[in-house]
């Protein structure tokens, strides 16, 4: 593999200095044994919902096959410094008998971050293009983007450091004079603040026919709460899942999130997630919702449950379009992700989109990420009219 690095050079009265690209061959940055296993360790956590033994077991057979530690540096070396640097700790069980170990938060937060690294760092600004995105304009938050300084900017959206480069770039350093053509202006967004609620459907499909589809499920969640929390600290996640019933969940529990013998109960998890964002002040109000199968299930007033799996039950699907016309009268738009291509799903997904006026993508897992990452970014940009 090779590296590519961009240089230029500036003309002066004696030199003319050119600028282009230079290739060299690539090298890894320097990671210690624990670094590497530690990359590797918060994979398999989450892929076992946060179960250590289980993950070490894993580990341990990957390192048979893939040579991943030396004599010098064994998996119980590495297990020694999980525990040193707190990373887990030991079970106390109601007895005082002491159990298993368990990851603490200082984990769970090391995961978030894996997965919003994973998933919103190889995220390009012109990536997938099934998105409508607002023209930036004049506002307060800096997108890092570039263009040519127009009459009429404002001087106090010019860059004067990139406009320095170009001046330095066009015209050299010992005759240095800087032009309108230098000027570039860095383009902004106004802020808006946005709450946001993701339902992840956590029904027993999730992990049908071979394909564990609730771990990329985890991993958006974790990498959205992640980038939130650190990027737009004002705006509002929550979280819930939905089975037979919707519950919400915290954060810090997401590693250990298992799908059950659930049937989609999607009612239950829209009435919940429209009141947690009915308590927000914000103007702006969203639902994404990650679901790989059709409505099948009903909580009924008497406490029990109509369930159908066979085909659109009617009487099912159409307490979803009600709800669906519902969060639309109260401007809460809902963004389905389909992880599934079920086509009574999908037959569900346009008419439910329709109720709505809402949004549907049909994604698969591998870009079920850079798709719900995209979508908020662009949402919390616009206005909607309460």
């Amino acid at each position: 593999m090779f590296q590519l690095y961009y240089f230029y050079t500036a003309m002066t009265k004696n030199k003319i200095h050119k600028k282009g690209f230079v290739f060299k061959k690539y090298e890894a940055p320097f990671q210690s044994p624990f670094d590497k296993l530690f990359e590797v360790f918060k994979e398999l956590i989450t892929h076992t919902s946060g179960d250590f033994d289980e993950a070490i077991d894993w580990l341990r057979e990957l390192d048979k096959e893939y040579k991943l530690t030396t004599p010098e540096y064994t998996i119980d070396d590495f297990i020694e410094d999980l525990k040193k640097k707190g990373y887990i700790r030991e079970e106390i069980d109601p007895n005082g008998k002491k159990g298993g170990m368990a990851i603490t938060a200082k984990t769970e937060r090391a995961i978030r971050q894996q997965a919003l690294d994973q998933i919103f760092g190889n995220i390009k600004r012109s990536g997938q293009g099934n998105h409508k995105s607002k023209s930036p304009g004049i506002g307060d938050e800096h997108t890092g983007d570039f263009r040519n300084y127009q009459f009429g900017d404002a001087l106090d959206k010019v860059s004067m450091t990139e406009s320095l480069k170009n001046a330095q770039i066009n015209h050299g350093i010992g005759d240095f004079k800087i032009s309108e053509d230098d000027l570039v202006v860095e383009e902004t967004l106004h802020k808006s603040q946005m709450s946001t609620v993701l339902m992840i459907d956590i029904s027993h499909s999730m992990i049908l026919y071979g394909e564990d589809r609730i771990t990329p499920a985890k991993k958006v969640a974790m990498a959205l709460a992640e980038l939130i929390t650190t990027r737009y600290p004002k705006d509002t996640l929550d979280i819930l899942v939905f089975g037979n019933d919707a519950w919400q969940i915290e954060i810090k529990d997401l590693p250990y999130l298992k799908v059950g013998p659930y049937h989609t109960n999607t009612v239950a998890g829209l009435q919940l997630a429209m009141d947690l964002l009915r308590r927000k002040r914000n103007t702006n109000k969203q639902i994404f919702m990650i679901t790989d199968g059709k409505p099948s299930c009903l909580r009924l007033p008497d406490g029990e449950y109509y369930k159908n799996s066979n085909g659109l039950d009617r009487h099912i699907v159409n307490k979803c379009y009600d709800t669906a016309q519902q969060a639309r009268r109260l401007h809460i738009p809902i963004t389905t992700f389909m992880i599934a291509q079920d086509p009574y799903l999908m037959q569900f997904v346009r008419e439910f989109t329709a109720a709505n006026q809402g949004k549907a993508f049909y994604t698969g897992l591998k870009g079920l990420g850079e798709m719900i990452f995209e979508d908020y970014e662009t949402n919390r940009k616009k206005r909607i009219k309460g």
